[in-house]
């Protein structure tokens, strides 16, 4: 089969195509046909070694942490799909690699495509929806009359997380630049913040939780807009022991990472909030609890451009520059 691997870390090496074997399935694995995947930052970082400590992959690697497409195989242990279902899927850690035609996932990975939408729109959703179903439902425990503040509206997290916001009963801020002001609107946004000339931290405050995903500073900003008790879940760091002790990481890790977010944990705790790092991580029930979403018109996938397997590094470039209005998908079959 088809495949794009990285030999080295590298911000500037590009993706190289491969042949390789198609995936063997056994135990509680099937078989996918990948019909599109989608890039996310979390595979440009990890092209570029940034999470080489905590996640230390093998190479050469596949990269892509997200799949649609078709059933093909299962395992002798497999209980929930049969070949012919239209699934789609974030890979759990260790064994992604959506960057290719085929790929063997744990069916607890997987789940039943919303009937409503292409391979295409699937593909765009499983890491950005389960990212932001883990902040909000899990960990933020989100409600009617609460207030979250989401950074970075119109990118791939931001238009479902806005999305997720409103269908949970919260009222949402959102920061993006003018021109993006009809979309993040159209999704939901009640305050919507242009980044370039204004400055949140002076126009928001009381908020319940802030959803990061830029800087040091904005992360030291959104601290402060919190009501007493409030939570910041941060998506781009620094991890914190809670996550190092999740994954399992020695205690010399541990200590590094605790290290790390001293600073931050600290400054929250100083103003009586909640400091947390969110990995986020595979969920199949969690994503089949999604497609209801999505079948019932109350999340919708936002697409930016779509490219073809051939054009994976193009696509990547695309994605690196920050710029995109949702997911940008690449078409595998």
């Amino acid at each position: 089969m088809k495949a794009f691997v990285i030999h080295r870390y590298s911000k500037k090496d590009t993706l190289q195509e491969v042949d390789l074997p198609e995936p063997k399935v056994s135990g509680n694995d099937v078989l996918v046909q990948i019909h599109a995947t989608a890039i996310n930052q979390l595979d440009i970082k990890l092209k570029s070694g940034a999470y080489k400590l905590v996640l230390p992959y093998k190479l050469p690697l596949v990269l892509g942490h997200d799949a649609a497409g078709i059933v093909t195989q299962v395992g002798p242990n497999v209980s929930r799909f049969k070949v012919g279902d239209e699934v789609y899927a974030r890979p759990s850690d260790f064994r992604i690699g959506t960057f290719a035609e085929y790929i063997a996932i744990n069916e607890n990975d997987v789940a039943m495509k919303p009937k409503n939408i292409s391979m295409e729109e699937a593909a765009s959703l499983p890491l950005v929806a389960l990212t932001v179903w883990q902040a909000f439902v899990e960990k933020a425990h989100l409600q009617k009359g609460n207030k979250v503040f989401i950074q970075a509206g119109s990118g791939g997290v931001g238009t479902i997380a806005i999305q997720l916001a409103k269908h949970l009963g919260a009222s949402v801020a959102t920061t993006t630049s003018a021109k993006n002001f009809d979309l993040v609107k159209a999704l939901g946004a009640d305050v919507v913040i242009d980044y370039k000339t204004l400055d949140f931290e002076t126009l928001l405050s009381n908020y319940d939780v802030v959803l990061n995903s830029q800087d040091e500073m904005t992360l030291e900003k959104s601290l402060r807009i919190l009501k007493p008790g409030g939570i910041v879940l941060s998506l781009t760091g620094p991890p914190d022991v809670a996550y190092a002790k999740e994954i399992g990481l020695p205690w010399w890790m541990r200590t590094i990472i605790a290290l790390m977010s001293r600073k931050v944990t600290k400054h929250a705790k100083r103003l009586g909030a909640v400091y947390s790092f969110l990995f986020m991580r595979a969920n199949g029930q969690q994503l089949a609890e999604i497609t209801s979403l999505v079948e019932a018109g109350k999340i919708y996938p936002v697409v930016d451009k779509v490219f073809l397997l051939d054009q994976i590094n193009e696509a990547m470039a695309y994605t690196a520059n920050g710029h995109a209005k949702g997911k940008v998908v690449v078409k595998v079959r």
